[in-house]
């Protein structure tokens, strides 16, 4: 429509005589108008506005340990208490009563679950703790990779691991008060 203005406009210019008949005459005409115009809901039937619709929302970037501490675990603003297991739907209390107790039986939700999780990071507390080979067997059997350190590191690993979008989950003990740094009165 603005071109044809513009057309008309340089037309009528360089030879006066000649009339176009045109559907519509722009209401003021400027060479500057040539170059580009914007459409307005009249200048197009088709126009609309544009719109977006999501179907599918990203998932948010999953579960984020904020701190720990003797008592359990602050995990995206909920206080967990006691030993915990983080997976990719649900935080879930885990009995266990310290990594002498990381059995067959209680990494057994972990393997279970749909989707299935890529690695499993257990925290066992204030020390790495070594856990029994069977319990690494099973998990490596059923294709999860298995990543055993102290509560601290372990929670450093999964929010690392979570960062990456990886299918993740987590069986962690909170760590016990710690009584070596107290001030002895002499």
């Amino acid at each position: 429509m603005a071109v044809a203005g513009c057309a008309k406009f340089l037309l009528q210019r360089s030879s006066p005589r000649l009339i176009f008949p045109f559907r519509s005459t722009p209401a003021f005409i400027s060479p500057f108008q040539c170059r580009g115009h914007r459409l307005g809901p009249s200048d197009d039937e088709m126009y609309q506005r544009t719109t977006v619709s999501v179907m599918k929302k990203e998932p948010g970037s999953g579960f984020i340990i904020l701190g720990y501490s003797a008592q359990g675990f602050n995990i995206n603003g909920n206080k967990v208490f006691g030993p915990c297991a983080v997976l990719p739907p649900s935080i879930l209390q885990w009995k266990v009563g310290g990594s002498k107790d990381i059995t067959q039986e209680s990494v057994s939700l972990f393997h279970m679950i749909v989707p299935q999780i890529e690695i499993l990071v257990l925290g066992t507390g204030a020390r790495l703790e070594r856990i029994h080979p069977s319990v690494l067997t099973l998990l490596r059997s059923k294709g999860i990779a298995v990543e055993v350190q102290d509560t601290a590191n372990a929670c450093a690993t999964f929010n690392f691991l979570i960062s990456e979008n990886r299918v993740v989950a987590a069986g962690l003990i909170p760590p016990s008060m710690s009584m070596e740094l107290e001030v002895k009165n002499q």
